[in-house]
């Protein structure tokens, strides 16, 4: 399994303009394959919208973009709204083989880290350790690692109720030990730097 993550900047003021034109298109392009989350940013960096789109591997993205790109729909007619695109491949951490859906918002933390070179087995082994009793406080939507794009990159995506839930789990997940995972590996810590932001999930999103 392999996630494409789409992230564009938008025009200022114009993302629901954005995700209305967007889910028109999306109509018939679901027909294809269908996006496991539309997140746009609240917190952060403003006016970026990210959607992620599953494949079983780089050859069924190619064969479904192929198709799709012959539906008169697709691309949605939103050019003119964006400003700049990137496009980033991932593959999932062991811990998260499938993105979550459902409920699991509507407040989402999209945490973004640079790992040391050759550090992911390392970051792997410490989170293998942590992360049961963390995921029992608010769910972990994915956790994955750049294979396209800029490489060294680890995503996490968490779930909270409320900006006031994540303030609570935080803390107590720190209070009690849980989390963040320490370092089991005995290594240098595996993060060089790290980045967050706040989304929420457009209506038409699996994840909400």
């Amino acid at each position: 399994m392999i996630y494409e993550a789409r992230s564009y900047r938008i025009s200022r003021g114009k993302v629901p303009d954005f995700l209305d034109a967007f889910a028109e298109g999306y109509r018939t392009r679901s027909e294809h394959s269908q996006i496991s989350a539309m997140l746009y940013t609240e917190i952060g960096p403003l006016n970026q919208v990210i959607h992620i789109w599953p494949y079983a591997d780089m050859g069924e993205r190619e064969r479904i973009r192929g198709v799709a790109m012959k539906d008169p729909n697709w691309p949605p007619k939103v050019a003119h709204l964006q400003e700049t695109m990137q496009s980033e491949i991932f593959t999932p951490l062991s811990f998260t083989p499938t993105m979550g859906s459902g409920e699991l918002g509507p407040v989402f933390e999209w945490r973004e880290y640079t790992m040391r070179p050759g550090g992911q087995a390392a970051l792997v082994e410490n989170w293998s350790s942590a992360i049961e009793k963390r995921v029992a406080m608010s769910p972990l939507v994915m956790a994955m690692v750049t294979e396209c794009g800029a490489l060294n990159k680890f995503v996490h995506i968490w779930g909270y109720e409320s900006l006031e839930h994540r303030r609570e789990v935080r803390s107590e997940a720190r209070e009690k030990g849980i989390w963040p995972p320490a370092n089991v590996s005995g290594g240098p810590d595996p993060i060089l730097t790290q980045e967050c932001k706040i989304c929420f999930a457009a209506d038409f999103s699996p994840v909400k």
